[in-house]
């Protein structure tokens, strides 16, 4: 089992440990629902050092990247972050990730943890067809790279303390590399996984606890607390994000996962499963990702049965918990056609009993 940089401290707060991803990871310190409407209302902090990173450069970068992903890089400038995907070959998802531009020669992927070899693997698989020759211009950083989210409305306040660069004014999904907390070329990033606005902050692993103690010196007067895997799941699916695995997996099409917005068939860009998604996208599917509220009491959860009024089988939860905000049970499924119209009146099967739902465009908070 590996750990990350701020292991010792995740186990001096207290925090609850399980093994994810391989990686030795906080679950939770002192509560979920806490640690939740914390983010929500003040600030948290993940560590997300588990993530995979790697860099691709070099002249031929952007028509691989163009190739192995399915949202368009040339929208790309300077600094500028883009929620994309791989396409399997299949009509599936090998992983989605976020592709990260420093200049036309010089890009960085962001990968699922429990999909790091899988990736890469794809990645070295499609380098040769475009040139692209690992340990130069494919490089796999992943285990290297220390990573703290800082999530949550007064996230920017305490980002801006550790810098003497003007953060608080950075548009959404955009970076930049900068001096933070005293550290140089760390790299900062106005991206996030919980729907409460902040940061993401890179690091080289031998300058973590630096970061850590920084952050939370400058968060102490705004609240700041550390959050752990339970409540990053909770936050994440109130906004309707999906999640490897779960939601999307190498069965799951990005068009049937509600994925459209970033699987883009402009005229110039050759991906994989172009024609098959294209085709998917011109004449349907006959399933879809929707989310759902429950308006009866229950909590959903993951491969629970979605049927209809006549108990017939429609669909499956993909995921589901108890919203700690709305104080309701929420969740995402695949439905049939037919049933995908936002109030539509389904059930969920828990524990033999099919309890009343309704389908529910996310995000469930506003």
């Amino acid at each position: 089992m590996k750990n990350t940089p701020f292991t010792s401290v995740h186990l001096a707060a207290g925090a609850r440990m399980v093994p994810f991803a391989g990686y030795n990871m906080p679950v939770e310190y002192t509560g979920i629902n806490y640690e939740h409407i914390n983010v929500r209302e003040k600030a948290g902090v993940f560590d997300v050092s588990h993530m995979g990173e790697f860099y691709v450069t070099g002249p031929n970068a952007f028509d691989f990247l163009q190739y192995i992903t399915t949202n368009d890089v040339s929208a790309l400038y300077d600094g500028k972050v883009q929620y994309s995907c791989f396409p399997n070959g299949r009509g599936g998802i090998v992983d989605d990730l976020l592709v990260y531009r420093f200049n036309s020669e010089k890009y960085l992927l962001v990968v699922n943890a429990a999909n790091i070899d899988k990736d890469w693997n794809w990645c070295l698989m499609h380098a040769g067809e475009f040139g692209i020759v690992p340990g130069r211009d494919l490089v796999n950083s992943s285990g290297q790279i220390a990573q703290l989210a800082i999530q949550g409305p007064l996230a920017m306040e305490i980002a801006g303390k550790l810098t003497n660069k003007p953060v608080k004014d950075m548009e959404y999904y955009t970076l930049r590399e900068m001096e933070i907390a005293g550290i140089r070329d760390a790299l900062f990033s106005t991206t996030g996984y919980t729907g409460a606005g902040g940061c993401e902050i890179y690091v080289r692993n031998e300058d973590g606890l630096r970061l850590w103690n920084a952050v939370f010196d400058a968060g102490k007067e705004y609240g700041i607390k550390p959050a752990g895997l339970g409540a990053r799941d909770t936050l994440r699916l109130e906004m309707g994000y999906c999640l490897y695995g779960n939601d999307i997996n190498d069965q799951t099409s990005p068009i049937e996962a509600g994925l459209g917005w970033i699987t883009k068939f402009t005229g110039s860009k050759n991906f994989v499963d172009k024609e098959l998604l294209l085709k998917q996208k011109t004449e349907g599917v006959d399933k879809r990702l929707k989310g759902f509220v429950m308006i009866d009491r229950g909590i959903p959860r993951q491969h629970y049965e979605i049927v209809d009024s006549t108990g017939k089988v429609i669909g499956e939860v993909t995921s589901g918990t108890m919203s700690p905000m709305l104080k309701q049970g929420i969740g995402m499924g695949y439905l049939s056609k037919g049933f995908w119209k936002p109030d539509t009146e389904i059930f969920i099967r828990i524990r033999n009993k099919d309890l009343k739902a309704k389908v529910a465009d996310p995000p469930f908070i506003k």
